[in-house]
C-alpha cells in the first residue's frame, strides 16, 4: 500500500486496519496531491472519503494556524461521519491538528468564542452553516484553505444551497484545489461546476456498473396487495445481520416501524423529523449492533457508512433512480456481500426497465415456504398483465351497463364481462 511521507498518516492507516487502498483512492489522491481539481463519480461504498481525507493531511501544516481545509457535506449525519473519519487520522498526529465541525445544533456563541480565538486547520459542515460562518459572520477564514471538497455534491448543491456554495468559492483563493465527490454527478450541476473548478479531471471508477457486483439486487412483487404482506414475507425469508428497510415518506417509515414494534422485532427508527441529538445516540446504539433492523428515509442512504449491513429492504422504491443507487450502496461495501430486496408493483415496470438500461443485474423472485426463489421473468408477467388488462378494457367496452340498476346487476355485468373476454382471447 502506498506509504504517506507524514508518518502519523500510515501509523492511523495501520490502526484501522487499512491493507490497500480502493481503486478510486488510488486513483484520487496522486491527483489532489498534484493539487489538479478533480470531478469524482464513483460508486457509494468505494472509500471516497479517504480518498480526499488522506492527501489533505498529507499537505497539513500544523504550525500554521489557519484554515488549510475546507469540507461540505449535505447533512448533519454526513459531515459528522467525516469529521470522526478526521478525526481517527489526526490522532496519531504528534502536533496537535484542530479539526471542527460546524452544524446546525450546536452551540453558536460557542462556535463564534472559539473562531474568535483560534482557526481550525480543517472546517468540515453544512452548506447553511458554513455560508453563515465564511460570509454572513466573516469569522471562519476560508480563504486560506488550499483544500476545498464538496462531498455528495448532487446533493449538496441542490438549488437552495448552490448560491450560497457559490458564494464561499468566490472568496476561495485561485490557487486552492477544488475537488467534488458523488455517486452521480447530473448535468444540471455541470454549468456550476465549469464555472469554479479549473480545468478538472473527470474520475469515473466503473463507468459502465452502476451498482457493486457485490450487491445481489432482487425484485419481488407485491401482487397488488398491502406491502405489509410483502414486506412480512420477506422477513420470513431472512436472517439479516444488519437490515435497513427504506420508506420514502417520514410517515410510512413511522408506519412500519410501529408495525414491527408490534411484532416484536429488534427495531429502530431514523428520518429527518428526528431531533439530530437523538439520531447520534441512536447511531452510536447502531454501530455497536444493538439492532438487528433499521427503518428510514432516505437521510441515511447518503454516504453513511454503517459496517455490516447484509440487506436492505425497499419497502417503496424512490422516485429516482440514483436514489436506489444510494440507498442500496448502504451494502455490499468494501470486501462483503449483499443483498437487496424490493418491493414493485405492475406500474413499476417502466421503472425497472431505466434501472436494467443503467447496468443493474436485476433478480425476479418470488418467497414460497419462507424461502427465495425464482419468479417468473418481470417482461414475460409484464407481458402477461398487459395482454389481461387489454383484454378487460375491450371486453368492459363490447358489454354495456344497464340503464335501471336491478338486484344482482354488478354479479351479472362481471359475468358478460368475462364472456366477452373469452370471445376476444379467441379471436386473438
Amino acid at each position: 500500500m502506498k506509504l504517506f511521507k507524514q508518518k502519523f498518516i500510515n501509523e492511523a492507516l495501520d490502526f484501522l486496519e487499512f491493507s490497500e487502498l480502493t481503486e478510486v483512492q488510488e486513483t484520487v489522491i496522486p491527483l489532489l496531491e498534484q493539487h489538479k481539481d478533480c470531478i469524482v463519480e464513483a460508486n457509494t461504498g468505494s472509500g471516497k472519503t479517504h480518498a480526499f481525507l488522506l492527501p489533505i493531511f498529507e499537505a497539513l501544516d500544523p504550525a500554521l494556524a489557519q484554515v488549510q481545509a475546507l469540507i461540505l457535506a449535505p447533512t448533519r449525519d454526513l459531515a459528522n461521519q467525516i469529521y470522526e473519519f478526521a478525526m481517527e487520522i489526526s490522532s496519531k498526529s504528534v502536533q496537535p491538528i484542530t479539526i471542527d465541525l460546524y452544524i446546525g445544533g450546536s452551540d453558536r456563541d460557542q462556535v463564534l468564542a472559539n473562531l474568535n480565538k483560534r482557526q481550525p486547520h480543517i472546517a468540515i459542515g453544512t452548506p447553511g452553516r458554513i455560508f453563515d460562518l465564511v460570509i454572513k459572520e466573516n469569522i471562519l477564514k476560508a480563504y486560506t484553505c488550499d483544500y476545498f471538497i464538496i462531498d455528495e455534491a448532487d446533493m449538496t448543491l441542490e438549488q437552495n444551497f448552490m448560491e450560497e456554495v457559490g458564494s464561499v468559492l468566490d472568496i476561495i483563493q485561485p490557487k486552492a484545489t477544488k475537488a467534488v465527490f458523488s455517486a452521480t454527478i447530473p448535468n444540471g450541476l455541470k454549468p456550476f461546476l465549469k464555472k469554479y473548478l479549473k480545468n478538472p479531471v473527470n474520475v469515473d471508477v466503473h463507468p459502465r456498473q452502476v451498482s457493486s457486483l457485490q450487491i445481489e439486487h432482487m425484485f419481488i412483487k407485491t401482487k397488488e396487495q398491502d406491502r405489509f404482506i410483502g414486506l412480512k414475507r420477506i422477513i420470513s425469508a431472512i436472517n439479516p445481520y444488519l437490515a435497513i428497510i427504506f420508506c420514502n415518506t417520514k410517515e410510512s417509515s413511522e408506519l412500519v416501524y410501529n408495525w414491527m414494534k408490534q411484532l416484536s422485532m429488534n427495531v429502530v427508527l431514523i428520518h429527518g423529523g428526528l431531533d439530530y441529538r437523538k439520531r447520534k445516540q441512536l447511531m452510536k446504539r447502531i454501530e455497536r449492533l444493538e439492532f438487528q433492523y433499521i427503518v428510514a428515509t432516505d437521510i441515511f442512504s447518503r454516504g453513511i457508512d454503517i459496517k455490516g449491513v447484509s440487506h436492505i429492504i425497499n419497502y417503496e422504491l424512490p422516485s429516482r433512480i440514483d436514489f436506489y443507487i444510494h440507498r442500496t450502496g448502504r451494502t455490499g461495501r468494501v470486501d462483503f456481500d449483499g443483498m437487496a430486496i424490493s418491493l414493485y408493483e405492475f406500474n413499476d415496470n417502466s421503472y425497472l426497465d431505466k434501472l436494467e438500461a443503467k447496468g443493474v443485474r436485476c433478480a425476479y423472485k418470488d418467497i414460497k415456504d419462507k424461502e427465495i426463489v425464482d419468479a417468473t421473468v418481470r417482461h414475460q408477467r409484464a407481458k402477461r398483465e398487459w395482454k389481461e388488462n387489454e383484454l378487460d378494457y375491450q371486453a368492459k367496452l363490447t358489454v354495456k351497463k344497464p340503464k335501471k340498476i336491478k338486484p344482482g346487476y354488478k354479479k351479472k355485468y362481471k359475468q358478460e364481462v368475462a364472456k366477452a373476454k373469452k370471445k376476444l382471447a379467441r379471436k386473438k
